[in-house]
């Protein structure tokens, strides 16, 4: 016998966008909120992350729009000195079991962890196997974009008898020192990887680096939550789109302005997920010289790696390691409220945990769907630069949607999730000004020449 549920929502997933939506929804309405996951906790893929793993981006701009994550501190020395801090992963997960904690003491949220979502409101408990329902409830899926990571994906290559292959999560656990490492994958994961592992020692010539694509990254330093900082990149962003000839070439430019890093100056990169990297981490992971750019690795062999065009020899004693996950996910935009469920999803470029608060506050201050999806719409992400130009167009409509409302305006503007705000305190600043100025200045004909290269694509 199933038992029932007896709430207003039923949000699948516990991670950063279900999380953000259900603090800012219970914030503004009185309603009951169940939210399902796989996982014994709050806080999604960090529950499972790898140990050395910390926020690309300042802490301020991630978690739920009633808490600040960490104190809002600007990092006082190390080489990222001057930059706001970036929580750990031990850090995210307890802030995430805190506002948990939080929003159950409430009475309005209930949490039943270990519990699979089977589709037409019902879920059964992973531990139990009881099954529940929840008959009135609203759906929120809150899993949609849900990232694949390396401890939960296996490699996607074959792993012969004998070869050394691991999981990036399993890195920190390895007993003795191998003759060699192959960090397999192009993205954040590896990029950390390599990091850490020249941080802690290794030799650059003891790493092989298997990355098919050249991925373009934000520069950190232009990404903070500083009000001139990042109004003054998003104007140099819309600078460099306007006298731009192509996608790539917008790219090139915001390299030119400090904005984009790429990690081999001869190579143009191809992916375009931007997330942030320090000047220091790219000092660091250009000392590795032996990178194969020889397509996606097709199997690990002893003391051998094969690819579509050939082997390429590897010390006996390798330790690959699978950074090769798909990581963020593409299945397309939808209507953030249809009548089957409410799916967040980023509204402002690139910021997933805002674009999920504030659908949490709209759900919660209107009534009609329609309405809704008007001033709420959802913008992609990323993948190559040509497509970087589709997602800043949309993306630019979706804020321009959002500040046409008064109350989301004001709303938007009292939480560090946006980072766009400009607190009171630095509103009449003249840095300040002068930055959004120059983005006022600068906006309208980079917009104009984004949309045009995004129709060409």
């Amino acid at each position: 016998m199933e038992g029932i549920v007896d709430v207003d929502y039923l949000v699948v997933g516990a991670g950063a966008m279900g999380m953000a939506f259900v603090d800012a929804l219970t914030a503004h309405a009185d309603v009951s909120v169940a939210i399902v996951d796989r996982r014994h906790g709050a806080g999604g893929h960090w529950l499972d992350a790898y140990g050395f793993v910390r926020l690309h981006q300042a802490s301020a701009f991630y978690g739920v729009a009633s808490t600040l994550l960490g104190g809002g501190r600007v990092q006082s020395d190390g080489p990222e000195r001057g930059l706001h801090e970036r929580a750990r992963a031990a850090e995210v997960t307890e802030y995430y079991a805190r506002v948990l904690t939080r929003l159950t003491a409430t009475g309005q949220v209930v949490f039943h962890s270990r519990s699979e979502y089977l589709g037409d409101r019902r879920f059964a408990s992973l531990l139990s196997g009881r099954r529940f329902r929840a008959p009135r409830a609203r759906v929120v899926d809150a899993a949609y974009l849900s990232p694949d990571i390396p401890a939960l994906t296996p490699p996607p290559f074959a792993v012969e008898d004998g070869a050394r292959v691991i999981a990036v999560n399993e890195l920190v656990r390895i007993r003795h020192a191998p003759e060699h490492f192959v960090i397999v994958g192009a993205g954040k994961t590896a990029t950390d990887t390599c990091v850490w592992l020249l941080q802690n020692g290794v030799p650059p010539d003891r790493i092989t680096w298997v990355r098919p694509r050249d991925p373009w990254l934000l520069n950190r330093a232009v990404v903070q939550p500083d009000p001139a900082v990042f109004l003054g990149m998003a104007a140099d962003t819309m600078a460099a789109a306007a006298a731009a000839a192509s996608a790539e070439d917008v790219f090139l430019r915001m390299e030119d302005a400090g904005i984009m890093l790429r990690i081999d100056p001869t190579v143009t990169p191809t992916m375009a997920k931007t997330p942030t990297l320090a000047t220091w981490e790219l000092d660091l992971v250009r000392t590795i010289e032996d990178v194969l750019r020889r397509g996606h690795l097709r199997a690990v062999g002893p003391g051998r790696l094969v690819f579509p065009d050939g082997d390429v020899r590897v010390p006996a004693d390798t330790l690959v390691v699978h950074c090769a996950a798909e990581g963020l996910k593409y299945p397309g935009l939808r209507p953030i409220w249809t009548p089957h469920a409410i799916t967040p999803q980023p509204v402002r470029v690139g910021f997933p945990c805002f674009g999920a608060a504030l659908t949490g506050y709209v759900e919660a201050t209107r009534d009609r769907d329609e309405e809704k999806n008007r001033v709420c719409r959802p913008s992609p992400y990323s993948n190559t630069p040509a497509d970087w130009t589709t997602m800043q167009v949309i993306g630019g409509d979706a804020s321009l949607a959002m500040t046409r409302e008064t109350d989301l305006r004001e709303w938007s503007n009292a939480t560090t999730l946006n980072p766009a705000r400009i607190p009171p305190d630095l509103a009449g600043d003249p840095s300040v000004l002068a930055a959004r100025d120059r983005l006022k200045q600068n906006i309208a004909a980079g917009r104009a020449r984004l949309a045009a290269l995004a129709n060409v694509g």
